[in-house]
């Protein structure tokens, strides 16, 4: 029996260990994809990948795509979205069915040692949002107002994520725009050098490539950023709002499996 127990005890251990989180491969390659088939395209049409670099072209695009959006957002909402940039190719762990195992498992352990035993398990956490909560649970109180302030935190969240995601939708809708500033810019060289046939070549390319820069980047870069963010954000936020509906049933004392049963729901859609 002893040997039983034990095995059982390592399956259940094996069956919650937390997910590696580690670079996105599809992330990665689906940018490259994009960037090949422009380039490759373009080299089949016989342009040089050369006759696609063009430096004042870049600077206006991409300068005044960052003006622009420097000057729009709040200095707190810019620096979520610098920070949150790396979850493109590193996301966050969207772990819900180790969580789902882990809450049925910690509600095993609210049943044999009381709410306090939740302090082991806050301690050890490393996710803020799982700790905090936890250990409001370990401290008791209302329920009530414990759902209420852990969901109000995960709206606060979301809303941050999605404000950072809406900096890269606003370049996206920019860098078009500016785009074709460039390009009126080019065309201004050209006709003020009709009567200097080497001039004109110049701010022809520069006129044609600012507007490939701007929808370029646009729908090569910036919007795909956004909406991958966003998508994110929202994984987030159905993973924070599994955590409190399992801390809010951990806290009425449900059995596990009715946890279990519940939290099953949210993984529903993950696929």
């Amino acid at each position: 029996m002893a040997v039983d127990r034990a095995r059982m005890a390592s399956t259940r251990r094996a069956r919650v260990r937390r997910p590696t989180s580690g670079v996105d491969l599809l992330a990665l390659a689906g940018a490259a994809i994009g960037f090949l088939a422009i380039l490759g395209g373009s080299a089949l049409e016989g342009l040089s990948v050369a006759g696609l670099a063009n430096l004042p072209a870049a600077v206006i695009v991409l300068g005044g795509t960052l003006g622009a959006v420097i000057l729009q957002t709040p200095a707190a909402t810019l620096r979520g979205a610098l920070q949150r940039l790396r979850w493109v190719v590193t996301p966050p762990p969207a772990d819900l069915e180790y969580l789902a195992d882990r809450m049925s498992d910690w509600s095993r352990q609210v049943r044999r040692g009381g709410l306090v035993s939740l302090e082991e398990i806050a301690s050890q956490e490393k996710d803020p949002f799982v700790r905090a909560g936890a250990q409001m649970v370990a401290d008791g109180g209302d329920i009530g107002a414990l759902q209420r302030t852990l969901e109000l935190e995960n709206e606060h969240r979301l809303g941050a994520d999605l404000a950072a995601a809406g900096v890269f939708r606003s370049m996206g809708g920019y860098a078009p725009t500016i785009g074709i500033v460039g390009a009126v810019l080019g065309l201004i060289q050209v006709m003020g050098h009709l009567d200097d046939p080497s001039e004109l070549g110049v701010g022809i390319a520069t006129a044609f490539v600012a507007t490939i820069y701007g929808v370029g980047s646009a729908n090569l870069v910036f919007l795909p950023l956004a909406d991958r963010l966003r998508a994110i954000a929202e994984i987030q936020w159905q993973r924070r709002a599994m955590v409190v509906e399992g801390l809010v049933c951990l806290s009425e004392g449900e059995h596990p499996n009715r946890i279990r049963a519940r939290l099953n729901g949210y993984l529903a859609g993950m696929g």
